[in-house]
């Protein structure tokens, strides 16, 4: 397993893991990651909740980016899980606790974002109304 699989741009290889150093390797990208998103995720949050919703908006480069690794990232752990599990079990659980706390925080997210959305749709339609009796 190399730092980096040829050809992607992940943190991490999504090789299997062949000793107990690359997948502890994995493990700590992973959860870098996941910190990382988890970082990104609660200041567009709150962002958002001020209606700073420009500067939430300069986030989503880097929102994506890390959510694409973190996708990426689970699905190899997923795929790995035994081998993961026998190599690195310490690591391997810290991630689920870390990944189940993460959960939470995401739905908040979510649903800060969908009602900006619902508020953000509402603005424009009066507006729309508005505009059209002004004619």
């Amino acid at each position: 397993m190399s730092s980096k699989a040829a050809g992607n741009d992940l943190p991490f290889s999504t090789d299997r893991p062949g000793s107990q150093q690359e997948a502890e390797q994995f493990c700590q990208a992973l959860t870098t990651t996941m910190g990382a998103l988890l970082a990104i995720i609660k200041q567009e949050t709150e962002l958002v909740r001020a209606g700073n919703l420009i500067a939430a908006g300069s986030l989503q480069p880097d929102k994506a980016r890390l959510i694409h690794e973190y996708t990426r990232g689970m699905l190899c752990a997923r795929n790995h899980a035994v081998v993961l599990g026998n190599l690195a079990p310490v690591r391997v659980q810290a991630l689920r606790r870390q990944h189940n706390d993460f959960q939470p925080i995401l739905r908040l997210n979510l649903a800060v974002l969908s009602t900006a959305r619902e508020v953000s749709s509402s603005v424009m339609e009066a507006a729309s109304r508005a505009s059209e009796q002004v004619r």
